[in-house]
């Protein structure tokens, strides 16, 4: 919720967002409290009840979702899941929340949705007369190994029906559980069907936890990085995202770990703060980083023209200014001097064969 006057909000343990209750678009109720309630709400209502993780299971009619955006190198993702329970307080999908009436604060990260059907509504989806075969990107909205796909394993479900069908598939996640696939990524890039790219935003577990409280902790991110590229996984590292006076400092220190556990390409991504992340992100940094909060957003408002997000095509991509050019230069320099971006993996979208009917797998 957000507070008026100068009173400081208290930090939720094991959360990223501070809030559940975040200004949005769609005008669901919000609530403002003032400093004399936060100091007597305890004994008034006794001790706040812990947040739980709640999944609600849809049934969806289709799974692949396709988009015509000319900044995005790919056409069609699989979103297996709605939320995501890492929590990353920077994340750009909080927004998507709302849609289902629900908060893009604390309701992201602990009122999350599951497609059960995720593989065979994907296998119907690749037997339609006509499909024509191009990457699929899965982890473009929320993570496809967040926690709870040790329960759910709808990821590795849509992985096999890829594999069987020879589809090419790439994978964006900040989780080291996607090890627990590795037999199955391995298949697939041995056919030059995948690729994994695992974000990794600093080198400092204490700041992680903060930033990103449910994912895996940065040295599992490279360990993981290091496993998949030692099995023939290309593996890319992505520094996302970089947020200026809070994780910038870590660019080259990221790109040097990665290239010496054997990853071969790179990228970055400026801090976005679509509709409701950036009230989120200022709340963030007011309870963790107020001696800075004031510098990282000037810094990020330089960056996107005066405020604090450009939604426009390409522009949401591409910052501009000092800044940008700066973070930019550090980066390609940082690239070359360690070898990065010199191969980068093509996957095959010649191979594809559609799906048997009833799901029968193939002997040759």
């Amino acid at each position: 919720m957000f507070y008026c006057g100068m009173v400081r909000p208290p930090s939720i343990h094991g959360r990223g967002a501070q809030s559940a209750e975040v200004p949005q678009r769609f005008g669901l109720a919000a609530r403002e409290v003032d400093g004399d309630w936060l100091d007597s709400r305890e004994g008034l209502d006794g001790p706040q009840p812990k947040l739980r993780t709640t999944v609600t299971e849809e049934r969806a009619r289709r799974i692949i979702s396709r988009n015509t955006s000319p900044d995005i190198p790919f056409d069609r993702s699989i979103n297996a899941y709605r939320g995501c329970e890492h929590g990353c307080v920077y994340c750009y999908a909080r927004p998507t929340h709302a849609f289902h009436d629900l908060s893009p604060g604390l309701d992201f990260e602990t009122k999350l949705f599951a497609k059960p059907d995720a593989a065979a509504l994907l296998r119907a989806e690749l037997g339609k007369r006509g499909y024509r075969a191009a990457p699929i990107a899965m982890g473009t909205n929320t993570d496809p190994y967040q926690p709870i796909e040790a329960h759910y394993r709808l990821t590795r479900a849509v992985l096999e029906v890829c594999l069987e069908t020879r589809h090419p598939v790439t994978i964006t996640t900040k989780s080291a559980r996607v090890l627990r696939d590795l037999d199955l990524l391995t298949e697939l890039a041995r056919r030059h069907l995948t690729a994994v790219s695992i974000s990794v935003t600093s080198l400092d577990p204490k700041l992680s936890g903060l930033l990103e409280p449910r994912a895996s902790s940065p040295a599992r991110r490279l360990d993981a990085l290091a496993k998949l590229a030692e099995a023939g996984v290309p593996a890319h590292v992505s520094v996302a995202p970089v947020i200026p006076a809070i994780t910038d400092e870590f660019i080259e220190r990221i790109l040097e770990e990665a290239a010496v556990r054997g990853v071969k390409t790179a990228s970055w991504i400026m801090l976005r703060l679509p509709h409701e992340v950036a009230p989120l992100m200022r709340e963030w940094l007011e309870v963790h980083f107020p001696d800075r909060a004031g510098k990282v957003m000037h810094t990020v408002q330089a960056m996107r023209g005066g405020k604090d997000y450009d939604s426009r095509f390409f522009e949401r991509m591409r910052p501009k200014g000092v800044w940008a050019d700066l973070f930019r230069t550090r980066f390609r320099l940082a690239c070359q001097r360690l070898g990065l971006n010199r191969e980068p993996p093509a996957l095959d979208c010649d191979r594809f064969l559609p799906p048997q009917a009833g799901g029968q797998l193939r002997l040759f």
